[in-house]
């Protein structure tokens, strides 16, 4: 074996030799002392030791002989060793696989719009300046021909300007960067405007704009500067202008002349981003629409909201209703408008029952009228999932990401997709990209999953994060338990479940309320599961495993209208027909 391992880098001989040897050798050592112990050698040649008598045995020349061979074998080793060390020796790069990064290189034609810095007296009109640079980057997006960086990703540089313009543009991929303030005080505006070149880090373009304070002309500015980038950029509109200044090239459409109406609709927009007040959201985008009734944006908006806000367990009124109510008349105030379809699509939905056929047309719709509304995609994409067309579902995810790479909801919705579908790795690596970023939707859907493939600290950080208020805590071990426990029996701990809620002051779980259906779920309470499409299609769920071993999912799919839906549109790729009356799923 020494001989081998030195021979083999001497001999460039591919690695797979020693190992050969060291088979080759196992294998032989306890035959060659099976035959030295049943064989002699003698001057006649090998005989079975029980006939050779003691002088005719030749053992101790042989003996003798072998002393000299594991002589002269150490020496010509040692000789090897010594001009291995010494002699100069040829360099073998390991085989090692890279992932090769295509640089595709950055487009002439691109550019991301920072937010605009509030300078204002009082520093309190942050929603006012960062409106305006997002209402300036709505126009650029739709100019053909031009790459724009989304509205999460470049809002997303915000308090990193020591980056630098030159760095922030090198990841957001674009070319030239536009930057600004605004400075609102009394009835005076200043906006202030300028490009930037991020290749040599110069200025293409500055102006500032000093006007009175108002809705037509807060319109034509943002108009002047879209104008000037589209030029500056030689951007060529449908075969017309080649950009001569004074030329109109983009135009911005003002819809609203109430100054008061549009300040409260970029307002209730700013807080709807954050998504941490949706009241106050609601209540703003009333408050637009009240002091314009005829603003369609701001419906549209309210709108939004309002389709929301039962998947945040805000219930008061029939918010699906006022959703529908406010879509409408957002389309007729304005039918060119994306949105409203996209809610009147993510209504239907969650309708109990659902109508499918509705709801992707409304959806198809949003796309059609603007096919750079990431939202519409994400709904979309969720409905997808809802009836089991994965493959589509990822494609609009996908194609989501590619508008906008930090829109995370749609990574999340993804690794929802591939968990539905089979790809557990995969949807465990998209869900934890997404952590990365700070998303924390559906993290319970994934616990299931990570308890299955045995990564119990994951299912301890989740119930931990999740009851970590001092009221709670006494939760943690019972949900800890139900997500790893192969064998929870929801009926065995229904006692135990339902006084852990009481401590909470939750007299009584319903456990058929639309926002119970997960927590059912969790505590494998599937007789009470009913509305299955409502938020969450429990029927795609792989986990936990005793699941598939029922006829609750089965039962989930023919309650949610799929065999019909199929039927006429297609079966899924994980489903197929029986007969004229049934069906299977894997």
């Amino acid at each position: 074996m020494q001989v081998v391992s030195v021979m083999t880098p001497a001999l460039n001989l591919p690695d797979w030799v020693d190992s050969f040897f060291a088979v080759a050798l196992i294998i032989g050592f306890p035959i060659a002392v099976l035959i030295a112990w049943a064989f002699e050698m003698t001057p006649e040649g090998v005989m079975r030791t029980e006939a050779v008598a003691d002088g005719d045995s030749i053992a101790g020349q042989t003996g003798r002989k072998l002393d000299f061979a594991i002589l002269f074998g150490l020496v010509l080793v040692a000789a090897l060793v010594i001009g291995n060390r010494f002699m100069p020796q040829k360099t073998v790069a390991p085989d090692v696989t890279v992932e090769e990064t295509v640089d595709e290189g950055v487009e002439d034609a691109s550019i991301a719009v920072l937010p605009f810095a509030d300078l204002s007296p009082a520093g309190d009109q942050e929603y006012f300046s960062d409106g305006i640079a997002e209402e300036i980057l709505n126009v650029l997006v739709r100019v053909d021909g031009m790459k724009v960086a989304s509205r999460t990703s470049a809002f997303g540089f915000k308090g990193q300007e020591a980056l630098g313009i030159p760095t922030i543009a090198e990841r957001l991929k674009v070319r030239h960067v536009l930057e600004g303030s605004v400075r609102k005080s009394g009835k005076t505006l200043r906006i202030t405007a300028q490009l930037i070149d991020a290749s040599n880090d110069k200025h293409l373009w500055s102006q500032t704009y000093d006007r009175t304070l108002s809705a037509e002309n807060i319109f034509a500015i943002q108009d002047e500067i879209a104008n000037e980038i589209v030029r500056q950029l030689g951007i060529v509109m449908d075969g017309g202008e080649d950009g001569e200044a004074g030329t109109p090239i983009v135009s911005v459409k003002a819809d609203t002349q109430n100054l008061n109406a549009y300040e409260l609709f970029l307002q209730a927009h700013s807080k709807f981003l954050t998504r941490n007040d949706l009241k106050g959201t609601m209540a703003l985008f009333e408050q637009a629409v009240e002091a314009d009734p005829e603003f369609a944006r701001a419906w549209a908006g309210l709108a939004a909201v309002y389709s929301v806000a039962p998947s945040w367990s805000i219930d008061d009124k029939d918010y699906f209703d006022l959703a529908v109510k406010s879509s409408q008349k957002a389309i007729t105030l304005n039918p060119t408008l994306s949105m409203p379809h996209a809610v009147l699509g993510n209504v239907e939905s969650n309708k109990i029952p659902n109508d499918f056929i509705t709801m992707f047309a409304h959806l198809d719709e949003a796309i059609k009228l603007d096919p750079k509304e990431t939202t519409a995609y994400l709904w979309r994409g969720i409905a997808y999932n809802s009836v089991g067309y994965f493959g589509k579902a990822e494609q609009d995810f996908l194609r989501c990401l590619d508008i906008d790479p930090a829109y995370e909801m749609c990574r999340r919705h993804m690794a929802v997709t591939n968990l539905y579908s089979g790809d557990t790795k995969r949807a465990l690596e998209l869900f934890e990209q997404g952590r990365l970023k700070g998303n924390r939707a559906q993290d319970a859907v994934f616990m299931p999953a990570y308890a299955a493939t045995g990564n119990a600290s994951a299912v301890l950080a989740y119930v931990y994060r999740s009851n970590s208020s001092a009221n709670a805590a006494h939760l943690i071990e019972l949900d800890y338990r139900s997500f790893m426990e192969p064998d929870f029996d929801f009926e065995k701990e229904r006692t135990n479940i339902e006084a852990a809620y009481a401590r909470l002051g939750v007299d009584t779980l319903d456990w058929t309320s639309r926002n119970s259906q997960f927590t059912a779920f969790q505590y494998r309470n599937y007789e009470a599961i009913k509305e299955t499409n409502s938020y969450q299609p429990f029927y795609w769920e792989p986990y936990p495993e005793t699941l598939k071993k029922s006829m609750h999912q089965k039962r989930w799919i023919i309650e949610a209208g799929l065999p019909e839906f199929w039927r006429e549109n297609g079966f899924p790729a994980q489903c197929r027909p029986i007969g004229d009356d049934d069906f299977e799923c894997e």
